[in-house]
């Protein structure tokens, strides 16, 4: 299906699938207006709706007067805090039935969520004659989404573009006491790394083996012994015999 300027658009954002994806995968915050400028792409924009939860942070109220001069409609529920300390906060049904009731009105429907939950809705959405269209990371996307949706928008494709901040560029330095690792190829390898390690020193042995690998120092030679006997060098401290002329007397 082709995009066109005549398509009514409706543009469906789940904030906080969006939030906490930027979070983890970033740590940084959503831009969410050029999420909007890239669902709505020159086409006939109907409805933005920004589906919100209510926390105790004093922020939040700035954060949503800041939606709704970008244009968006806000939608809010407070935050279910449940017997024991555990909260729950979605808008899934919510989004699912504002998506069906808007359905005759739109020739697009733009989900902005990674949530899988939503594969349903937009089967159902395509068959009511919708084109459905998918923003959110590709790394924290449902398969399932980007198997139902006629198009998707990877955001990870241009962090820079949505996301709010420079992204980091530096490398993270070396703490003092950790070890160098140096890289090394191998043929036909991907590049490793190997601790440094000092030189070996050398000895009459190894000069020169740099070059040939293989070569080993010479055999120690044998001691000389007599058959049935130990040898023992000068025993008792006793000197070898001079060679004189008296070994070597005629009989």
């Amino acid at each position: 299906m082709v995009q066109h300027k005549e398509q009514r658009i409706g543009v469906f954002v789940d904030v906080q699938n969006m939030y906490y994806s930027a979070k983890s995968l970033y740590g940084k915050k959503i831009n969410f207006a050029n999420i909007l400028k890239t669902a709505v792409e020159g086409r006939k924009l109907i409805r933005a709706i920004a589906y919100v939860i209510r926390t105790d942070e004093k922020d939040k109220e700035h954060f949503y007067d800041g939606l709704a001069k970008i244009g968006y409609e806000i939608r809010a529920k407070d935050i279910q805090i449940f017997y024991g300390g555990a909260k729950k906060g979605d808008w899934d049904i919510g989004i699912a039935m504002d998506i069906i009731r808007l359905s005759g009105k739109l020739d697009v429907i733009v989900l902005v969520s990674g949530d899988g939950d939503f594969q349903d809705l937009l089967e159902h959405a395509k068959s009511l004659g919708c084109r459905t269209e998918v923003i959110a990371f590709g790394k924290s996307c449902s398969s399932k989404l980007k198997e139902s949706a006629h198009l998707i928008v990877d955001m990870d494709k241009e962090p820079k573009k949505y996301l709010m901040g420079a992204m980091p560029t530096r490398q993270p330095e070396q703490k003092e006491g950790e070890e160098k690792l140096i890289p090394i190829e191998l043929k036909g390898e991907a590049t490793k790394t190997v601790p440094h390690q000092p030189p070996r020193p050398q000895n009459r042995y190894s000069r020169g083996r740099e070059n040939n690998p293989t070569q080993r120092p010479p055999p120690t030679p044998p001691r000389p012994q007599e058959s049935g006997t130990r040898y023992r060098p000068y025993e008792d401290n006793a000197r070898p015999p001079e060679l004189t002329d008296d070994l070597f007397d005629d009989e």
